[in-house]
């Protein structure tokens, strides 16, 4: 064929190739909108992963460092003092206590408050409730991503906290399921000694849950000096 030979009318008003081509490259705004939500998607998982692995590696952070403490500080194998040294009951190096559940095969520090920056970290101390040792009821509150399966405890089982001024242990009494407006469990009980654990219920909501899954646990040791009404 010779170079220059003019093209045949029957194909001069037919699109080229490259034309054809071109137009079936154009993104469609929905393919477009799906990749955007889906990119999004990734983001939000990698935020959340990143999150839980920062609040898991600075849990274990604080429990080593509470560890490190407490060993040289007092010898948890005998009861804790009847007079408790009032200065102790304040977070030192951001850390109040700790707390043990053996059942669960669970150790870790506890801070003070039950924000959400404070219970991404690790479990945290309602700070309008009493201390360990104090009459009254001691209540924490924790992260249902990285705390315990608290449906797994069970009455007469066993949950201990670790103080700078030494070692309380309670006993499950009974749980229950409540709104979050519903603060009756934590209202200070000067009769006795109490240990009251919350967390968001159902466990698979997170974020989304809408109601509290509640422990409750009597101190048992050391045991508790009833009050003098004479």
């Amino acid at each position: 064929m010779a170079i220059g030979r003019t093209m045949p009318a029957a194909l001069a008003g037919r699109p080229s190739r490259h034309r054809i081509r071109r137009r079936s490259r154009r993104t469609h705004p929905w393919h477009l909108a799906a990749g955007l939500c889906l990119l999004v998607g990734l983001l939000l998982i990698d935020a959340f992963t990143y999150s839980m692995w920062k609040g898991v590696a600075e849990e274990e952070r604080l429990t080593n460092a509470w560890r490190n403490e407490i060993i040289t500080r007092i010898d948890l194998r005998t009861p804790a003092p009847q007079g408790i040294d009032t200065s102790l009951q304040r977070p030192i190096n951001g850390v109040d206590f700790a707390i043990r559940v053996p059942k669960l095969h669970y150790y870790a520090a506890v801070k003070e408050g039950t924000d959400s920056g404070i219970l991404y970290a690790s479990p945290g101390h309602y700070p309008a409730t009493k201390w360990p040792g104090s009459p009254g009821t001691v209540g924490v509150a924790a992260h249902n991503v990285y705390w315990i399966d608290f449906p797994q405890l069970a009455r007469g089982d066993e949950v201990d906290i670790e103080t700078r001024y030494g070692l309380y242990r309670y006993m499950v009494t009974g749980n229950e399921i409540v709104n979050p407006d519903n603060r009756t469990v934590l209202v200070p009980n000067s009769n006795g000694y109490h240990l009251t654990l919350t967390t968001c219920w159902p466990l698979w909501a997170g974020a989304f849950a809408r109601q509290r899954f509640v422990v409750f646990a009597d101190q048992i040791w050391p045991v508790p000096v009833k009050p003098d009404h004479s």
